[in-house]
């Protein structure tokens, strides 16, 4: 017969599920505080960010939103930039530039932070509640099991019991019949004794058998739910390494987005301290150019007031081209009527059209023509005060060939601080008004003071020189020794 547990060792036992408790205890709390860990790294980052209060998702999106707008608008302001900073100093330009560039992705980057650390939140969140979740069923497994063991012990008294009295059954003992009762009583009192006897002793076997079908019931049910908490604590784990994986995904994408961040507004402080820098480099600028100018306006009223002489140079070469080109005409005829003999007579092929007089417009300098800039009034974007534009911007990048817009000499080919490497083209007279024409910011210049050109030819290169801040052409026109709108002036070539 099996013994019933002794004091010492139902102590031991219960020792051994104290111990057995803590060490499951310990490992969820190691578990739970490596993803609480990973959180708490991740609200470092959060905070470092600087984000005072979790953003909603609607707030995101608006904020996005409007950064995409601000975008949008700093591109549009950006070509304006590009228009109105043609005539500024290349470092200023740059600076100005650079930081339209800077102020439009700043807001975009600031609305892709705000995702980053919501989505970093959330992941907090996450692995906030599967911690939780994993602590509970890891308790809640290291209680069942306690109670398993505790059921053992009563499965296994149970079963000691129906044994004993299996035996017992076995030698005879106890299984009294009711003749055997009737027969062997010698009275009836102990007949009666007798049987309440014999009913008490089956009534216990009937309870031990009862007790051991319960002991092994609650043992089954307890085992399939041990069962069913394990792998609900297997799927928490893995729920839990993906939920960390996917935080330090996010606590990376912050942490790169912040990055951003702070490299742009780095960035937006320079050019801003470079632009206040470049100011008063740009206001000495401005001072030297507008002496220039001056100075070729005093020049250009030199060169009107001893007019005669030169209109009378232009009119005489003007003349020796118009008698060249009846020359020429002349030629052509006459070999059209020989041509037109040799093959049998017939009518004289037609002489050609004498061209039309070209002195009375100009052509345009470069040969795709598309204008960036026009003649007007235009508002410094970093000095904020309003100037003349003088002339008409035409894109023309590095080394395109400029042209002359009339044939007329060259009263001026030399460098000057503001408009670089430009040449002056003097016209003579057109409706009893001299015409000049004067190309800027070029790479190299192909003639020279006192030289004659005819209309079209190359006289340079396009460039980025002077107060400039991209290669192009910038062509004034100047009638009676004020500049007017070119495109009044300019056509196309018959």
């Amino acid at each position: 017969m099996r013994t019933r547990p002794t004091t010492g060792s139902r102590r031991r036992a219960a020792v051994r599920r104290i111990v057995v408790r803590r060490i499951v205890v310990r490992r969820a709390a190691v578990r739970r505080n490596a993803v609480r860990r990973a959180a708490a790294t991740l609200l470092v980052v959060v905070l470092g960010l600087g984000a005072a209060a979790p953003a909603t998702a609607d707030d995101i999106d608006d904020r996005r939103a409007a950064a995409e707008q601000n975008a949008r608008r700093k591109q549009a302001e950006r070509a304006e930039l590009q228009h109105d900073l043609e005539e500024t100093n290349g470092r200023l330009a740059t600076a100005v530039l650079d930081l339209n560039a800077v102020e439009g992705r700043l807001p975009l980057a600031q609305a892709d932070l705000d995702r980053a650390v919501a989505d970093l939140q959330e992941a907090q969140r996450e692995a906030e509640i599967l911690a939780q979740r994993l602590q509970d069923a890891e308790e809640e497994e290291a209680q069942v099991r306690s109670e398993i063991e505790a059921q053992a012990g009563r499965v296994d008294t149970a079963r000691a019991e129906i044994a004993q009295l299996a035996r017992q059954a076995a030698r005879g003992e106890g299984a009294t019949s009711a003749m055997g009762l009737i027969t062997g009583a010698d009275s009836t009192e102990e007949f009666l004794r007798t049987y309440a006897i014999s009913t008490s002793a089956a009534r216990s076997q009937s309870r031990t058998l009862a007790e051991l079908q319960d002991a092994e019931a609650v043992a089954r049910n307890q085992q399939a739910r041990l069962t069913a908490i394990r792998e609900t604590i297997t799927q928490l784990k893995t729920a839990a390494d993906a939920t960390v994986a996917k935080a330090e995904r996010a606590r990376a994408a912050a942490a790169d987005r912040k990055a951003e961040v702070e490299r742009l507004v780095a960035q937006q402080r320079a050019l801003k301290a470079t632009i206040e820098d470049e100011k008063a480099t740009a206001q000495k600028e401005i001072a030297r150019n507008d002496t220039e100018q001056k100075r070729l306006e005093a020049d250009i009223r030199k060169i009107i007031g001893e007019q005669k002489a030169r209109d009378a140079r232009i009119a005489e070469q003007r003349r020796k081209e118009e008698a060249a080109r009846r020359a020429a005409d002349e030629a052509a005829r006459k070999a059209a009527e020989d041509a037109s003999s040799r093959a049998g007579g017939g009518a004289p092929a037609p002489a050609p059209a004498a061209a039309a007089s070209s002195s009375s417009f100009l052509r345009y300098p470069t040969a795709v023509p598309h204008v960036t800039s026009r003649y007007g009034m235009r508002f410094h974007p970093v000095l904020h005060y309003w100037r003349l534009h003088a002339g008409t911007d035409f894109r023309a990048y590095c080394g395109t060939p400029i042209f002359a817009a009339q044939s007329g000499f060259v009263e001026q080919a030399r460098y000057s601080a503001g408009g670089g490497n430009n040449i002056l083209l003097n016209h003579g007279s057109d409706g009893g008004a001299n015409v000049m024409t004067r190309y800027l910011h070029l790479s190299s210049m192909a003639v020279g003071v006192g030289q004659w050109v005819g209309r079209g030819q190359q006289i340079g290169l396009s460039g980025n020189t002077g107060t400039s801040a991209a290669c192009h052409l910038h062509f004034e026109v100047w009638v009676n020794g004020s500049t007017v709108d070119p495109m009044t002036r300019l056509r196309l070539d018959e």
